[in-house]
């Protein structure tokens, strides 16, 4: 049986080298926290690329918020990234609603065609978080869900989680489950005894939160917790 995924935020080759050391088996790479993550720069990509050998999950995202922005820019600078070498994204959209934009995740999941991806956390913010499973169940490349199970983060969303764990295989519920959105760390007994196995970290392997890097020692804490060591 494999171990544990856990998946770290990195801003900068810095971030993702102490990440890497720490034990990360993946980075999500963004830029613009206060924005809650955005596209970083094809620069910005390249230089972590060259500075680490973990898969890199790239934020296809130019807005604060989960509606899309502009669809040619967002697919723009998918090809840009891919042409640079990224090879797995992180994606996901909704509509004024609150329903899944399925027309604008089609969209950019066909320009990013052949890559895996994460459908993000704007599934904790929908309307009807089972109509976009549904929705977007089938969509090629799509792998990973994000979720805390609630807007409100981990703590609220456990019973949620649950039940869909207790989904998988299921139409729409065949993605392995990513959890993260104020997760924290006495979470993670209860959640890998229940079967979980995909976490997804940024602030709590950070000495100073968002201001300061990621702390390889805080990474390598958290490998060690999450593998029951």
């Amino acid at each position: 049986m494999s171990r544990p995924i856990l998946e770290v935020i990195a801003l900068t080759a810095q971030d993702a080298q102490a990440a890497e050391s720490g034990g990360a088996d993946r980075l999500e790479l963004v830029t613009d926290m206060a924005a809650d993550g955005l596209t970083p720069s094809v620069e910005d990509f390249a230089g972590i690329r060259a500075a680490v050998d973990l898969p890199l999950r790239v934020m296809l995202r130019i807005r604060d918020g989960f509606t899309p922005g502009g669809l040619d820019e967002l697919r723009a600078r998918a090809a840009a990234l891919r042409a640079e070498g990224a090879e797995e994204f992180v994606l996901g959209f909704l509509d004024a609603d609150g329903a899944v934009d399925l027309a604008a995740t089609t969209a950019v999941a066909e320009a990013v065609a052949g890559c895996r991806w994460t459908f993000h956390r704007a599934i904790d913010h929908s309307a009807d978080r089972a109509a976009v499973r549904a929705a977007v169940g089938e969509l090629p490349g799509l792998d990973t869900i994000l979720t805390a199970g609630s807007p409100a983060g981990v703590g609220a969303g456990l019973e949620v989680l649950a039940g869909e764990l207790a989904k998988a295989g299921d139409p729409g519920y065949r993605q392995q489950i990513l959890i993260g959105g104020g997760l924290r760390a006495e979470h993670v007994p209860g959640l890998r005894a229940a079967g979980f196995d995909g976490f997804h970290v940024g602030g709590p392997v950070r000495v100073d939160g968002w201001t300061s890097p990621v702390d390889a020692a805080k990474v390598a804490a958290w490998r060690g917790l999450i593998d029951g060591r």
